[in-house]
């Protein structure tokens, strides 16, 4: 049963179903406790009215109302010998005690009062079936209304349970209706206070995702942009590959696997871009774990000693480096590393020096990369963050994206990144603080 309309229903219907069913046995049962006062209120002054009349002449006829009550009247005398009888029956209750009492009779039982006067002994008596079925008619004539009212009462709570839940109803319909390119949030004026949160959460869900749709337009877009320009070097490079005599070929196809290296670094810097945008990468919380971020330096150096000795760049870890522990995403960790050492190496002149160290300092880890190129000047250290944005004093094959890329993943680390120039006025230092796991030292 998943509809929440007829959950309700039910819980209000069985709800005023069962409240009605208690209240209309208390009432019957109360009813019934009132009629048996007033039957016993009944005896006691029948029995009083007729204390001070002589029973010596011939029985006298009662009213109609003792009569259609079925009540008997017994006269007895002092000494025991019964001197008057209103009706007869098949077995009546003999003399009793004075006072209320009930008598078992052949007949039935009996409910009699008993009034003793100076000369004689008056008992009005009342079979208990006849003042049953008169106390049940009386009881069933006061539940009656209540009988009636519970219908009308299960239709107003359908109807105000369909009211109630009528701006869920729009809600769904105006959600539903919504095309899916649709990203504007959806109203919030008039809705129930319950229902708002519900609103407000898939107003922050369309947010993400029109975020989302829009970092993908701009991913397609640079993509097209960016490659268009490799990808027409390319065509032209093949092009003259096919016209090359034999002594020139060999340079164009030196040329033509630069080029293609330079398309595939820019496609692979652009999908990790693009995965650092997408929000579930905000770096996959779920694959983060405390990790030596000193020991992932170690890696990606292994990894890129080999571009480094190409270009005879001295590439090392300080042996200091701290073994401080931080968490988050390996993978990612070792993106951002390796973009910072590579461009490093590709800044460093011939022969030149690329220096890694990690430090504690305090509540954080410092990661620090320090080359010996021509480092950036401090007004354009802004602008290098930008995506596709290169220096104009940047060395050729760059794609622009690699601080980009950083930045990215630092912010996903809740860390920050800071470029200085190098401690002898050369060359560029990077500097990313990260947070130590609590307890690391």
């Amino acid at each position: 049963m998943s509809s929440l309309r007829t959950r309700l229903l039910l819980w209000l219907l069985g709800a005023v179903l069962l409240t009605g069913i208690a209240g209309a046995a208390f009432l019957y049962r109360q009813a019934l406790a009132e009629a048996d006062i007033v039957f016993d209120q009944q005896l006691q002054e029948t029995a009083h009215a007729l204390r001070d009349r002589s029973f010596l002449q011939p029985a006298p006829e009662f009213g109609e109302r003792e009569a259609a009550a079925d009540l008997v009247v017994q006269v007895w005398s002092l000494t025991g010998v019964r001197v008057y009888l209103s009706q007869r029956h098949a077995s009546l209750p003999g003399l009793t005690t004075l006072g209320f009492s009930t008598v078992r009779t052949p007949e039935g039982e009996w409910r009699v009062y008993g009034l003793r006067t100076p000369f004689n002994v008056i008992q009005v008596a009342q079979p208990m079936r006849v003042r049953e079925s008169r106390a049940a008619h009386l009881a069933a004539r006061v539940l009656l209304p209540l009988l009636l009212l519970m219908p009308a009462l299960g239709m107003v709570i359908w109807i105000s349970v369909g009211r109630v839940l009528a701006p869920l109803r729009k809600l769904a319909q105006q959600v539903g209706s919504r095309p899916a390119v649709e990203s504007a949030p959806l109203r919030e004026r008039g809705l129930p206070a319950e229902v708002r949160p519900l609103v407000t959460s898939l107003n922050d869900l369309l947010g993400r995702l029109s975020s989302q749709r829009e970092r993908e337009r701009r991913v397609i877009a640079d993509a097209a942009h960016e490659l268009r320009t490799p990808l027409t070097a390319l065509r032209l490079q093949l092009r003259g590959l096919d016209q090359a005599g034999e002594q020139e070929r060999r340079a164009a196809i030196e040329a033509l696997e630069s080029g293609v290296g330079r398309a595939s670094r820019l496609v692979e810097q652009m999908l990790a871009l693009a995965r650092q945008d997408a929000p579930e990468s905000e770096a996959g919380s779920e694959f983060r774990r405390p990790l030596v971020l000193a020991e992932l330096a170690r890696q990606v150096i292994g990894e890129l000693y080999a571009a480094a000795e190409a270009k005879q760049v001295d590439l090392g870890l300080d042996d200091a480096a701290s073994e401080a522990v931080l968490v988050g995403e390996p993978e990612a960790l070792k993106t951002l590393l390796r973009n910072l050492l590579d461009n490093a190496i590709r800044h460093s002149p011939q022969g030149g020096r690329v220096d890694v160290s990690v430090r504690s300092a305090g509540s954080t880890i410092e990661l620090v990369v320090l080359d010996q190129g021509s480092g950036i000047p401090e007004a354009e250290r802004g602008r290098v963050f930008d995506r596709f944005y290169r220096a104009p004093d940047a060395p050729p094959g760059g794609s622009g994206l690699g601080l980009a890329i950083v930045r990215s993943i630092a912010e996903a680390h809740a860390a920050t990144v800071t470029l200085a120039g190098g401690d002898d006025g050369r060359g560029l230092k990077v500097i990313v603080r990260f947070a130590a796991r609590k307890g690391s030292n």
